[in-house]
């Protein structure tokens, strides 16, 4: 577990913040050149608003306090992976992001893509994988030994952020492109269901255990919320297990109502593009 001062300040190591701040100059340059072309789409405001979400998770206050209190470092687990993967995924980046960089960079990029790396992403990006990945990278992590490690070494906990960032967007954007037939929407309505019951068996698991789970929250005694360890823990679980199912239930409703609709459409538009 790292040592901090009193006070909860803000987490501005280069290690996050120049990742984060080069994304958003590339994203900005790419919106520039493509504002001028009419026919593209671009979402800046989903983009800019799933950016915000992910920086202040990771730097501000919250993510100190996450270290003191399992509760508090539950809701920002479940905000990078409920809220801003999900707007990052729904935005649409990825051109504008490669439009943002350098044409010599733009172009070497586009050559490794399509060598076998974008038949692996069509793969990883099948609703099903995207939703064995991500249960499987949520439930490994929160392992003991693996989620004590993140907590004692800031290098471990960003791999332990960058897991969960990358497999939720992946997932995100299976779910949110589910492809060309009627028949995908129903797929990922029901990779969504097995997601809030994946998540909402792990969150149970911790609510209704009667010791904690992990060595370094359980040192600490009384939390920086004032809960002792094991009331800490119950909460977190109840955190991913309720409003984190409820989440993806709703989400599953929506792409089951899509379903139905298309299909009384016959094939319709159906990407959310």
């Amino acid at each position: 577990m790292h040592h901090h001062q009193d006070g909860l300040g803000w987490t501005l190591d280069p290690l996050l913040t120049v990742p984060l701040a080069l994304t958003l100059l590339v994203y900005i340059a790419g919106w520039w050149r493509l504002s001028r072309r009419a026919s593209t789409p671009v979402r800046p405001g989903l983009f800019l608003c799933g950016w915000l979400v992910l920086t202040l998770s990771l730097t501000s206050p919250l993510h100190e306090a996450g270290e003191r209190s399992f509760t508090m470092h539950m809701i920002e687990h479940e905000l990078i992976m409920l809220v801003a993967t999900l707007l990052l995924a729904g935005s649409g980046a990825g051109g504008v992001l490669a439009w943002g960089l350098p044409r010599l960079l733009r172009h070497a990029l586009a050559g490794i893509w399509k060598s076998p790396i974008q038949a692996t992403w069509r793969r990883l990006t099948e609703p099903v994988t995207a939703t064995i990945v991500q249960g499987a990278v949520m439930w490994a992590w929160h392992a003991p030994l693996l989620f004590d490690r993140a907590l004692d070494s800031f290098g471990w906990h960003i791999v332990q952020h960058a897991c969960f960032f990358a497999s939720s967007l992946l997932f995100w954007w299976a779910m949110l492109h589910p492809g060309g037939t009627a028949s995908r929407y129903g797929v990922s309505a029901a990779c969504l269901f097995a997601t809030s019951l994946i998540g909402g068996a792990l969150g149970a698991l911790m609510s209704l255990s009667s010791s904690p789970w992990y060595a370094d929250y359980a040192a600490m005694g009384m939390t920086g919320i004032g809960l002792d360890p094991v009331d800490d823990q119950r909460l977190a679980g109840l955190i991913m297990w309720i409003p984190g199912g409820a989440f993806h239930g709703i989400a599953a409703l929506v792409l089951f109502y899509r379903w139905l609709k298309s299909s009384e459409g016959g094939a319709g538009a159906l990407s959310v593009n």
